[in-house]
């Protein structure tokens, strides 16, 4: 089983109109609440592959209730710790440029952290937590990390997505898989990459520091996945990019539900990259024919060992 974990969803309110004047009444006859969250976008993909996965994470109020909804709407199971405080709501809005005002989040009380915690009893040797997201203000920094050693007591693995010395402070842990993207890869040893084997080598440090594998995604030039024991490559599919909201989720999800079929991180990179750029593609989280457009574009080829 598969469990994503979103400590700090929303409901997003996206408004679009034409052009926003400053100062004034603007009026928009298209708006909408849509649940949000990297946990659950990684849900959504799994869904679409078919792979059985669960939510977990922190809703309250009103604004949680009618997240809860839509995921069930979605067939998303979902077991979520129910919260004092409101799920929070960001604004987002469409009109000549994009803009987005993301509320800080909800207070979470002790017991609400101890309940949760509870959840990580469910887990069993080969489960896989998907750790993602933003934290709710009050969380502290190493949230994620004081859950690992649990979640490895019971043989399950773990992937996490942040960046910097909360994901470096992971990696003695061994997630299965990490994803940065070439800057934050950079960012992570304080350095720039003046070519791409540059750029292999500090990724290839993420291995030897216990990461069990890297993809390193890099926009238009596709992404790469290094293993224990070698360096693939990937191109990027042809399509027109609408939406990078969500194509990192899609990326990781590939990954972990396609490596929970056939244990293969190189078969896992393939569906990984065809799930990113099929997000990427549409304005929403891809949907299965979207993936399988993209997946004949996607060719992995081994650079070296």
């Amino acid at each position: 089983m598969i469990y994503t974990v979103t400590v700090n969803p929303a409901l997003d309110y996206v408004i679009q109109l034409n052009k926003v004047n400053g100062g004034s009444v603007n009026r928009s006859n298209n708006c909408s609440f849509l649940a949000g969250g990297k946990g659950i976008n990684v849900s959504q993909i799994l869904n679409q592959l078919q792979i059985d996965n669960t939510a977990w994470g922190f809703v309250g109020g009103f604004t949680g209730k009618e997240l809860v909804r839509q995921l069930n709407q979605r067939r998303i199971v979902n077991d979520f710790v129910t919260i004092s405080d409101d799920t929070r709501v960001n604004v987002k809005v469409h009109a000549e440029v994009e803009t987005e005002i993301n509320a800080a989040g909800p207070e979470v009380t002790d017991q609400e952290i101890t309940a949760f915690e509870a959840h990580l009893n469910d887990l069993q040797k080969g489960d896989i937590v998907v750790l993602s997201g933003s934290l709710a203000p009050n969380l502290a920094a190493d949230f994620y990390q004081k859950l690992l050693p649990q979640i490895k007591e019971v043989g399950a693995d773990f992937v996490i997505d942040t960046t910097g010395k909360a994901l470096l402070d992971t990696l003695n842990y061994k997630p299965l898989v990490i994803k940065p993207n070439h800057h934050e890869l950079a960012d992570l040893f304080n350095t720039s990459f003046d070519s791409d084997e540059d750029m292999l080598e500090c990724a290839h440090k993420l291995l030897e520091m216990g990461a069990q594998n890297v993809m390193v995604s890099m926009a238009g030039k596709g992404g790469y996945l290094i293993t224990q024991d070698h360096f693939y490559h990937a191109k990027a599919a042809v399509g027109t990019a609408v939406n990078s909201v969500g194509a990192g989720d899609s990326m990781i999800a590939g990954f972990v539900g396609t490596y929970v079929k056939t244990g293969d991180p190189v078969e896992s990179f393939r569906i990984g990259m065809a799930c990113g750029a099929a997000t990427a593609f549409t304005k929403d989280i891809a949907v299965m024919s979207q993936i399988e457009a993209v997946l004949p574009q996607i060719k992995v080829e081994e650079i070296h060992s």
